[in-house]
């Protein structure tokens, strides 16, 4: 073996300048850490919509799938061991139709409700608040509720937050609570205020939406307990950034914890292409929208400087990830597509530029989990297969709640045609046991990517280990008869002399380093 990765780093030596291969430097300030990646970038999004829930998460108690409660127990422990940090529900455009109240008590008494925004089918109400912040309780997962406000009126949101959080007996929907079988209460903390009140919340301009939302954030809380709540605005649509402009200009500091910001991996939304038989044109231009994070970051982030040169407001990315057209013979309304290395990369990416802008961006949250858009679970009935996506996801956990550590990335080109992106990302972080973890993300189609890494700042003399994504072919993915096609293993392509330490990545790959 020791042989094998010898002739391998002789090859890439003597042939790197050769059209195959590709030089790039990282530079690690490994003692210029001071910010902590929060958790809560690693969060997910469960909406009603297709089989993310029903038919995902829930196939209800009396399914013959393993479940408790009539949530899967194989998604339950999936997700624990991708600790996800927090879940967003019910929506998305669903939620400013949901009526919370719908979704509680008896399950054949609750009432059916159609899904306008996704296929029109009836749903039952069979899931609701205790399913989900019961199943996020099992999961590890922090609840992120996101609030009617398109449809729902100001009281309706105050019963919600008192029945969720208040002690048992001190109002009317805590007793309710406590009827329908829940003594203590949840305390959830996150909640969104609305959801994209520019579309399908309402179809607001900012400067209206901003009073809607001091309106609902004025009693979301009681005077003697200002701190508990997170409130998240609903925020700006890619790039629009006059509406985060006017959103920290308009609503006080004091009641503002989060702005949302919304933006999918799409080139064009009247032909988003296919999900497996995409050409290296199609990738190009995806990862090319997806890089697009980093701008969007910036410039979100500088227009909230002005207002909040402390940070105390996140930047909350509560939707992203790849969105494609969904797979043949299935309801257009469900958004089911398959999940390629183009969505692995889409993860790594993206990911790394949370990281590395984590003094803004503390939350996030992939859409969706199960089924729909960039899924990191699909299910076929008793079967569930984890997506390239759920590996690059796990791999990255090692970064939750550790201290950033600055990197500067000097990228080779990934060219095609007259157009080029940079084909390196990475991302590097310090966890409470003094590991150091690097993330290294190759996207070119076609070159091998040698990186050299310059260690300043610290002396790194212990063990080096390593992870790798990656396959054959970029439109690789896992199926249900071979669910295990792309998974992570063990990497061994790095050389460290010194305090260099040369990394060669396979394309379109995704490695995340450890070292002492």
């Amino acid at each position: 073996m020791k042989y094998k990765y010898f002739l391998s780093g002789l090859f890439i030596f003597l042939f790197s300048g050769l059209s195959g291969f590709s030089q790039s430097k990282v530079t690690l300030h490994a003692d210029e850490g001071k910010t902590t990646i929060n958790k809560n970038i690693y969060g997910h999004f469960a909406e009603h919509l297709g089989h993310c829930i029903y038919d995902g998460f829930y196939v209800g108690e009396n399914s013959t799938i393993p479940n408790s409660n009539g949530v899967r127990t194989d998604i339950i422990e999936a997700l624990k061991k991708l600790k996800v940090a927090n879940l967003r529900w019910p929506g998305g455009c669903f939620a400013d139709t949901y009526q919370w109240k719908d979704g509680i008590g008896p399950k054949n008494k609750r009432p059916s409700m159609i899904n306008r925004w996704w296929g029109g089918v009836t749903e039952d109400n069979s899931f609701g608040t205790h399913d989900f912040l019961d199943m996020c309780e099992k999961i590890g997962a922090q609840p992120y509720l996101a609030a009617n406000v398109g449809s729902g009126t100001v009281q309706n949101l105050i019963d919600w937050v008192q029945y969720v959080n208040y002690p048992s007996q001190s109002s009317p929907m805590s007793k309710l609570r406590t009827a329908n079988g829940r003594e203590k209460p949840w305390n959830v903390r996150i909640w969104g205020v609305g959801n994209e009140a520019w579309g399908c919340g309402g179809n607001m301009k900012p400067e209206y939406y901003a009073n809607i939302y001091k309106q609902y954030a004025t009693f979301m809380t009681d005077w003697n307990n200002k701190d508990s709540m997170w409130r998240v605005a609903s925020g700006a649509n890619s790039s629009d950034y006059n509406w985060t402009e006017v959103l920290m200009r308009d609503i006080p500091l004091n009641m503002l914890e989060g702005v949302a910001l919304h933006h999918y991996s799409v080139t064009d939304w009247n032909a988003k292409g296919p999900s497996i038989d995409f050409d290296e044109n199609q990738y190009f231009n995806t990862l090319s929208v997806a890089l697009k994070m980093e701008e969007l970051v910036t410039r979100h982030s500088t227009i909230m400087d002005k207002y909040d040169p402390n940070k105390k407001v996140a930047l909350v990315v509560d939707e992203w990830g790849g969105w494609y057209n969904v797979e043949a013979g299935t309801n257009p309304g469900f958004l089911y597509q398959q999940n390629t290395m183009r969505d692995a990369m889409i993860a790594g990416v993206t990911l790394n530029i949370f990281n590395n802008h984590c003094e803004r961006v503390r939350m996030a949250n992939l859409a969706q989990t199960v089924n729909v858009l960039q899924a990191v679970i699909l299910t076929d009935k008793e079967k569930m297969i984890l997506t390239p996506t759920y590996h690059v996801m796990e791999m990255y956990n090692v970064h939750q709640d550790a201290t950033m550590l600055p990197v500067a990335v000097k990228s080779s080109d990934y060219v095609m045609g007259n157009r080029k992106l940079p084909a390196v990302s990475a991302s590097a972080s310090r966890d409470k046991q003094g590991l150091t973890h690097i993330s290294l993300v190759n996207i070119d189609a076609s070159k091998t990517q040698t990186i050299e890494i310059d260690l300043q700042g610290a002396s790194y003399n212990g063990a080096i280990t390593g992870r790798i994504l990656t396959s054959a072919k970029m439109q690789d993915h896992n199926t249900f008869e071979k669910p295990e096609t792309i998974k992570p293993a063990v990497f061994k392509n790095f050389k460290k002399t010194s305090n260099l330490l040369s990394v060669t990545l396979p394309p379109f790959s995704v490695v995340v380093l450890e070292m002492k």
